[in-house]
Formats: structure tokens, sequence, C-alpha cells
């Protein structure tokens, strides 16, 4: 019968909504679901025990509801923390409005096909580049704060913590424990690697257990720590002491330690061998600071054994003598020269004056100019043409200069 119509003015009543509910969730038939037991609850005197199904990677969980008979018939007994894959038919029960998953078969699932899938996501990821030796970062040399997620009590915890310690007492660490194994590990696992991510005084985190089965270290192999990992800001440091299996994490982590002590090793350096190392380097620098200066003293003996040194006025005085050796060969160049040209000029004076008009008339020769009427300039007589009958004319001898009028001119024959 289909359900009435539902609105504000027409509500359900639980009944009917506990009733749709129902029909929906069997609609999903049967299911295969895989997951982590936790709270199994099997007494043999009930004929039906109640199991919780969590998501490996997630706060999931589901409720299992299983035939007391079906499960004490497997060869293993079941235990918290296995692995599993269940075949259910969803159920969902009207009268208190609960839901579980009503189990038909449920299959542990071995280390084989554990390893299996280990190896299939390690390869997944590799392929992704989350293990490409570019992307690891670089721990610091003397961290700030150390950020360390491992169990509380943990043989691990204490020996991180007393290693480093003892390597360096100053260094300061940040601990947030966390279950390191079974159905809650890993969603605490990664909630405590983001809080020391955020947290910016912390400069490395190492993440350790000192070693387990393939069961108890699965964790550290699922997904979305890897992620987790991949994505932090902070240089990750995977401790996980095992042999010869290794998790993922090892190889998305910014460096593997081999054990949680190796690993307090390589994120804290060792106080005693820093000092001696300081102390070597000074001992360096001392040596070769008094080879310097020895080196210098020579230098400064060798250049104040130097002439030129001993006496400093001694490139003056060359050069003042150089200087008036120049100036005493300049002045005599120059009066030389003198003397040359003024024989030069006495020469050409007396050719002047041998060619000149004044040595011509003082042999007997005039000069003989018309004087215009217009008042401009005389002019020299070159013809008989310039000096027509009345022509005032300006005679220049050697002493003086006459003034006549030409009376008349005749042509020469």
């Amino acid at each position: 019968m289909a359900a009435s119509p539902n609105s504000s003015e027409t509500p359900w009543p639980v009944r009917t909504l506990n009733a749709e509910v129902k029909g929906w969730i069997q609609r999903l038939g049967s299911l295969w679901v895989e997951g982590q037991l936790t709270q199994i609850n099997i007494k043999p005197t009930w004929k039906l025990s109640y199991l919780t199904l969590r998501d490996t990677e997630s706060e999931a969980s589901v409720q299992l509801t299983a035939s007391t008979s079906l499960l004490r018939g497997m060869a293993t007994p079941l235990r918290d923390g296995d692995r599993v894959v269940v075949q259910a038919r969803p159920a969902f029960y009207e009268g208190r409005g609960s839901f579980s998953l009503w189990v038909s078969e449920i299959r542990l699932l071995g280390i084989g096909e554990l390893l299996a899938r280990i190896e299939a996501l390690r390869g997944q990821l590799a392929a992704e580049g989350l293990f490409d030796l570019a992307r690891k970062r670089k721990l610091p040399y003397l961290p700030n704060r150390v950020g360390l997620i491992t169990g509380r009590g943990s043989a691990a915890e204490r020996d991180v913590l007393a290693v480093a310690r003892s390597r360096w007492p100053e260094v300061d660490f940040r601990v947030i424990n966390t279950p390191v194994q079974g159905a809650t590990a890993v969603t605490e696992i990664i909630s405590a690697l983001q809080l020391l991510d955020a947290d910016e005084s912390v400069d490395v985190i190492i993440i350790a257990r000192g070693g387990g089965s393939v069961e108890d270290l699965l964790p550290f192999s699922e997904e979305s720590l890897q992620r987790a990992v991949a994505a932090a800001v902070t240089p990750v440091v995977s401790a996980i002491g095992h042999e010869p299996d290794n998790p993922v994490l090892d190889n998305v982590a910014d460096l593997r330690a081999a054990t949680p002590t190796d690993a307090a090793k390589r994120v804290v350096p060792d106080v005693a061998e820093e000092r001696a190392l300081v102390a070597e380097a000074r001992s360096r620098m001392a040596a070769a600071l008094r080879g310097w200066v020895s080196r210098e003293r020579q230098g400064l003996a060798s250049m104040r054994s130097r002439p030129v040194l001993a006496d400093p006025m001694t490139p003056i005085t060359r050069r003042r003598e150089e200087i008036e050796r120049a100036l005493a060969m300049m002045r005599r160049d120059i009066r030389v020269l003198l003397e040359r040209e003024n024989a030069k000029t006495q020469a050409l004076r007396s050719q002047i004056s041998a060619l000149g008009p004044a040595a011509t008339l003082s042999r007997g020769y005039a000069v003989v100019q018309v004087v215009p009427r217009d008042g401009s300039a005389p002019e020299v007589v070159m013809s008989i043409d310039q000096t027509p009958p009345g022509s005032q004319l300006r005679i220049r001898v050697a002493d003086g200069s006459i003034t006549a009028a030409g009376m008349s001119a005749t042509p020469a024959d």
C-alpha cells in the first residue's frame, strides 16, 4: 500500500516513516562489506550475537547481527581488530528504528590477501609519485620542537624520549598518544598528525611503534594515512620497528628509521659530537689564524727591508731630480728654438728691406700718384691716360713727397 502524500498539513506518523525506510533498505538486497571487527559480543547461550564493523580509515561503523552458531562454527575465533569481509542483508527494525546488517557469511582476511592489498596500494602510490625523492622534505639540523605520535606508555615512546634527551638534553617534545593498532588507530593518528602539522613550533614529526605482526601494523599501510602524510607540510619520520616487512608509511614518509631509537638518533643531533666538532673547528680556525698572522708578519718584514721603505723620501728625491733634468732640457730646447726663429726673422727682414719700395726710392727712383678731384685716395700712375693736363700729382721720393701739376703727356715711342 502506497504511503499517503507527505506535507506539513499531512505529516507521516513514525510508524509510516519506519515502514518506508524499511522498504527502501530491503531493496538493497544482499551485500559484501569489508571492515574491522570491534565490540564482539558472543555468548553460547544466545541465539544471536552482536558485533560492530568499523571502517578502517574513518569513524564510520555499522552494527552486525549474526547467528551464534555461525560464529562458533568458524575455524578461527573472531577477535577485536580482525579484518573481515561479511555477506549480509541490510535490516531495519521498525519498532525501535534501528539499522543493522544480518550476517549470512563471514570471512577472515588472510595474511597473504592483506599483504597483496598492501603491495597493490604501494604500487598505486608509487605510480602517483608519492615515493619520489624529489618531494621528500629535508629534516631540520636542530629542531625547535619534535612532535611524537605513539602509543601511551609504550616502549617506543620511552625509547624516543630517552635517547633524544641523552643526545640533546634541551630538546623539546610535543607527544600525542594514540592507538597504534585496532579499528580507531588510523583516524586518531591522522588527527594527531594534522594537529602537530598545524603547530608552527613543531619542526619534525615522528610516528613510532615498536614493531608487531602484520595484522598489528595494518594501520600504517592504510591509504588515508599515506595521503595525510604526503599532504603534511612538516617533515614526517616513520619509526615502526619491524623486519623484514615494512608498511607503506616507510615509503611515503620523508625519512624511514629502522626503530624508534634510530628515529631519535636521526632527528636529534648528539651534543657531545657537536661539541667535539665545534672544538675541532675552533682549533682549525685558530691554527689558520696563527698561520695567516705569521705570513703577514713575514710579508711586512720583507717589505720593511726594502730600500724604498728604509728611506721613504728616496722615490720623491729621484722623481724631483728627473723633473729638474726634464725642465733644463725643455728650457735649452726652447732657447735654441727661439734663437733659430729669430735668425730666420732677421733674414726675412733683410730680404724684405732689399726688395721693398723704400730701397728702390733710395736709389733715385720716385712713385707718381694722381690725386682725384673727388677727394678719394691717390692712385699710382701706371699710364698717361690717368694724368690729363692740369691733373694734380704727388711725387714720392726717398726723403719725402712733391706736389705738382701735369702740363702735358707724351706717349712712349
